[in-house]
């Protein structure tokens, strides 16, 4: 059910209401017109027509306000009520009087057939539009619903997406503050390194002559001592961080396996239970429709496993396929 479709029972609803009071009314009028005038002087039985034209005037001003009023949601209070079942008593007497007066009870019974169907018609008709406004209300509030969610689902996406870019930078800001330290660590090492060996080789040219080559000898093993021990860091190092991210990597491969067994489990588990024998309510129609569409299976047969329409199953699956579906539904059912 939708808005066209309230609209279009409305039009009938206000159709239909006023052909049977047209009817009652020019019926009335016939009706009751041959009384009035048998009651009347003769100098006046010209205004026998008033007497149930009045009448039907106060039937079509209730009707007519009636249905302002409840398509508006109000209430008249009470005399709206007596006022309607005052003019469809009197309509209802004034019909019957003729034929009851020479007890006719078939005139009585045949002439009361207009009135009482324009009252029941009112009452009735009065009862459809307030439902019709309620469902209309109703309709709009979840509508409405429906946008709020996408508004907070679309701002959600959005927060997420600036959040992962932010975290982005500030990782990248991280790794070349860290690569900057590392390489002025490295520079004051040599540094201090290369100052060392200028004040070793001033001690040995101060020292003993004949210590100097072994003075040499040593301060070149210590080099090479150090270079041994840096490539070996540095191999080290790389061997860590390898590991770690061999590591990492294998980890989030067996979680993206466990997230797949865990989704097709689920969506197993929704499509095992056979054909809906009776439609579903729309989250689990959802749940469904969503696990059929990641397995691949017909429009149809996803119909007939929720128990609703073709026409509302590819509607889902137009969803699904979207631009806005790029994150996986939710089989636990969400999808609104």
């Amino acid at each position: 059910m939708n808005a066209a479709h309230i609209r279009s029972a409305e039009r009938a609803l206000s159709a239909g209401t006023w052909l049977i009071v047209a009817g009652a009314m020019l019926y009335s009028v016939l009706t009751v017109t041959p009384l009035a005038a048998a009651h009347t002087p003769a100098q006046w039985a010209w205004t026998a027509p008033i007497l149930p034209t009045v009448v039907d005037a106060a039937v079509l001003i209730v009707i007519r306000l009636d249905a302002v009023l409840a398509l508006l949601g109000g209430h008249g209070g009470k005399w709206p009520v007596v006022l309607r079942w005052m003019t469809g008593c009197m309509t209802l007497a004034l019909n019957v009087a003729d034929s009851a007066l020479k007890n006719d009870l078939v005139g009585v019974a045949v002439h009361a057939v207009a009135p009482l169907l324009l009252i029941v018609t009112a009452e009735a008709g009065l009862a459809y539009r307030r439902a019709i406004t309620a469902a209309v209300v109703a309709l709009e509030a979840k509508e409405q619903a429906e946008r709020e969610a996408r508004e907070r689902a679309a701002i959600e996406r959005r927060d997420e997406a600036a959040r992962r870019e932010r975290e982005e930078r500030e990782h990248a800001a991280m790794l070349t503050r860290e690569q900057r330290e590392h390489e002025a660590r490295m520079v004051r090492e040599q540094a201090d390194r290369e100052a060392a060996a200028r004040r070793e080789e001033r001690e040995r040219e101060q020292a003993r002559e004949d210590a100097e080559r072994a003075e040499r000898e040593r301060l070149q093993y210590e080099r090479e001592q150090r270079e041994r021990d840096r490539e070996r860091r540095e191999q080290e190092a790389v061997e860590r961080a390898e590991r770690e991210r061999t590591e990492r990597v294998e980890r989030e491969r067996r979680e993206q396996s466990e997230r797949e067994e865990r989704a097709a489990r689920e969506r197993a588990a929704l499509l095992s239970a056979g054909p809906a024998t009776e439609k579903l309510s729309e989250d689990d129609a959802r749940s469904i429709v969503a696990a059929a569409h990641a397995e691949g299976m017909s429009v149809r047969t996803a119909a007939e496993l929720c128990g609703w329409s073709v026409g509302w199953v590819s509607t889902r699956y137009a969803e699904l396929r979207g631009p806005l579906n790029g994150v996986p539904a939710d089989l636990a059912g969400t999808g609104r």
